[in-house]
């Protein structure tokens, strides 16, 4: 055995080592995910990875306000701002109102009651007092409160504080106060208990301002606890609290996971099938990017929830992206008359611009959103941010490692890699006025759904549970029901009462409560969903009680997503139009994006697909996906506009570039669209509900990159005088 081929094996045998010894991790750590249900019938898990409330379960407590007739805009902005602080602990984390004077949490991944209500504080009247009794400030004039340990310069031993942070108009008034106090105490009184008498050293400015004298960090804790839940515009009391099993089941989550790893044996066998040699070294990197990903997700202690699932299915699609993208190339070098050795080098240097651009244009999207977001888009973008990451990483350097072990070890035959000829370019700008026609009609079909909607329901589309509220009912059953049988037993009886699939199930652990959430239902319904589980089940119809309850996503939270998508889509047309300096590439990626969520948006109109915090996540995912199948078009124009010089013909340009691409295109498309598909095939109805949307954007976002990205670039560049960013 020669030298290089001693040194591929080595190489080779401890990626495979390295590979085998995160999979056991990872393994492991999905093992240790799994949810325990004790005597008592308390579901909790040993370790790995925290599971959202619809996968794992977690604590359900109910606040009730103390104002006999609260305003809508009081409980709006209460349960807002419990949103926010309850997201300390999970950005899955729900709130909605129950009633007109209930609002009600659900935590997932946790399961004492006892310790989340006394973390989170007790609501109640948060008021600053000066020597004169006087109230000076309220609660809600303070926007955050965190302990915070420091040492102490004299003693050198550790002291505890409290640091404030007031909103703009609390900061003004808390300066004057300060000013106005200076040298005198202010009391900081809760419930008509006074937790903290600081003495006024000087005006205070800037809008913070800390409490010093605690003997404990948890004593700082606590007082930062009551300060923040303090500042809520109503007054709640505890009403009660439960432990709550997962929406789902656990023979939901096996078969989910049973699907994902059959939809990635999949896309593995077709790397393989297509690219031979590459694609055995792209499935071994990728293996090692799987286990990577759950690891990572257990260490950042990221919630995985439906959505959560939803972004790494994209990172998935993204990293075996960069792959394809990567050994076409190859494959043209090899066309091109390169030795394999100079192909994979050249195929790994020109795919580069095209892998980075694609993946830092995600990046920035996933980090705005994880800004600006909250709940549900939140949690996506942060599995998102994690996978973009880990598959630049897999692609780039573990990828090429391994095939350059493979190639050293004795595969060097160019039949191992695939001959790419050089192909004639397909006239795409053909075409271009037919598409442009076809996607006018589609948005449009688009928007005349959504008056036939609002017409017909009184809504533009299907909202769901988590959008629209509904009615809340708990049953108590005469045996512990399984959620398998919940599942199979009593959703179809609920049903066939409410015509609509759109049903969520939760039990209350240690009872044998379960909580039934559908659509809201008349007096008729309510009456008739009694007496069928009566007739059904026996159940003791004085043990059910109905509520009605609001959307767990608020119009507040509404409105961050949409301010967020906004965000995220001027920061990519900035990077893009840097990148590429030219402002028309940026515009025409923008135009093409806005054109898939439009197109998936019909879809949910005109199909009446259930549209909940899940639709959010799917037209997220579409975003990410699209805008990086355009840019690897993109980059190949801009590459081809370099070799052909000033006189190149544009139209000649792009149909080469999309004609160049088009395999990459299909192929990317297709592994990810695998994964999806096989999760709709077999998930459960609530998975099927999200997977639909994907398979419908990953079509839109590769129909759109092909047929209208390159000919809007084009039609701008014919029509307009060149406008760059030099």
């Amino acid at each position: 055995m020669n030298s290089n081929k001693g040194r591929g094996l080595f190489g080779l045998l401890c990626t495979l080592a390295v590979v085998g010894l995160f999979g056991y991790f990872g393994y492991d750590t999905l093992q240790k995910s799994r949810l325990i249900t004790d005597e008592n019938g308390v579901t909790s898990q040993e370790g790995g990875i925290k599971l959202g409330l619809d996968l794992a379960g977690g604590v359900s407590i109910t606040y009730q306000a103390k104002e006999a007739d609260p305003s809508a805009e009081d409980m709006s902005d209460t349960q807002y701002k419990l949103q926010q602080r309850v997201e300390t602990y999970s950005s899955e984390a729900e709130v909605y109102q129950e009633g007109n004077n209930r609002i009600n949490i659900d935590i997932p991944g946790v399961s004492d009651a006892d310790q989340i209500l006394l973390e989170l504080g007790k609501p109640g009247s948060l008021q600053f007092f000066d020597e004169s009794f006087q109230v000076v400030l309220e609660g809600t004039d303070v926007a955050s409160a965190t302990p915070a340990i420091y040492k102490n310069p004299q003693t050198g031993l550790n002291s505890y504080e409290v640091s404030l942070t007031f909103t703009e108009e609390g900061g003004r008034k808390f300066a004057d106060v300060t000013r106005a106090n200076a040298g005198k105490h202010i009391a900081i009184v809760y419930d008509n208990v006074m937790y903290s008498n600081p003495i006024v050293e000087k005006e205070i400015t800037g809008g913070q301002a800390s409490i010093t004298g605690m003997s404990t960090y948890e004593e700082a804790d606590r007082l930062a606890a009551t300060i923040r839940i303090g500042s809520l515009s109503l007054e709640l009391e505890e009403l009660r609290s439960n432990v709550v099993g997962a929406k789902l089941g656990q023979e939901a989550i096996f078969t989910s996971l049973k699907a994902g790893a059959i939809g990635f044996g999949l896309v593995c066998v077709f790397m393989i099938a297509v690219y031979l040699i590459p694609g055995l070294a792209a499935s071994v990197a990728l293996c090692l990017y799987v286990a990577l990903m759950l690891i990572l997700l257990a260490a950042f202690e990221v919630t995985l929830t439906l959505p959560g699932i939803a972004g790494i299915i994209l990172s998935i699609g993204m990293a075996v992206d960069a792959n394809v993208i990567i050994f076409t190339r190859i494959k043209e070098e090899i066309g091109l008359g390169k030795t394999v050795k100079s192909a994979i080098k050249t195929g790994f240097a020109k795919a580069l611009s095209a892998i980075i651009d694609g993946n830092v244009t995600t990046l920035i999207a996933a980090a705005v959103l994880y800004w600006r977001g909250s709940g549900t888009v939140k949690g996506f973008a942060t599995t998102l941010a994690i996978g973009i990451v880990l598959s630049m990483v897999t692609a780039l350097f573990i990828t090429r490692f391994i095939l350059n072990c493979l190639f050293e070890l004795g595969l060097q035959d160019k039949k191992f890699y695939g001959v790419r000829k050089e192909k004639t370019a397909v006239n795409f700008l053909s075409k271009r006025m037919i598409c442009f026609a076809v996607s006018g009609v589609l948005i449009a079909g688009g928007i005349v759904g959504m008056f036939l909607n609002r017409s017909a329901i009184g809504t533009a589309f299907n909202y769901g549970l988590d959008f629209m509220g509904g009615t809340s009912t708990s049953v108590t059953f005469h045996e512990e029901m399984s959620m398998e049988r919940i599942s199979g037993e009593v959703v179809p009886v609920v049903e066939s009462i409410t015509n609509s699939a759109d049903t969520q199930t939760q039990k209350v652990a240690g009872t044998n409560e379960v909580i039934i959430k559908t659509r809201t239902l008349n007096v008729e319904e309510r009456q008739a969903l009694d007496a069928a589980l009566v007739e059904h089940f026996g159940v003791d119809e004085s043990l059910i009680t109905a509520e009605s309850i609001s959307g767990a996503v608020s119009e507040e939270m509404k409105r961050d997503a949409i301010v967020a998508t906004i965000i995220a889509t001027i920061f990519m047309l900035l990077y893009i139009w840097v990148r590429f300096k030219d402002i028309r590439f940026a515009a025409s990626a923008v135009i093409a994006l806005v054109h898939d969520v439009l197109i998936v948006v019909a879809c949910y109109a005109l199909a009446k697909w259930s549209m909940g915090s899940t639709a959010i996540a799917c037209l997220l995912t579409i975003v990410g996906y699209s805008i990086n199948a355009t840019i690897v078009i993109f980059d190949r124009i801009r590459e081809n506009l370099k070799l052909k010089g000033a006189r190149a013909d544009l139209a000649e340009v792009v149909n080469l570039s999309i004609t160049q691409t088009f395999t990459r295109s299909l192929n990317s498309s297709l592994t990810t669209f695998i994964m999806v598909l096989v999760l709709f095939i077999m998930g459960v109805s609530s998975i099927r509900e999200f997977s639909l949307p994907l398979m419908a954007g990953i079509i839109c976002g590769t129909y759109s990159s092909v047929c209208l990205a390159g000919a809007l670039w084009y039609v701008m560049s014919v029509k307009k005088p060149k406008l760059t960013n030099e």
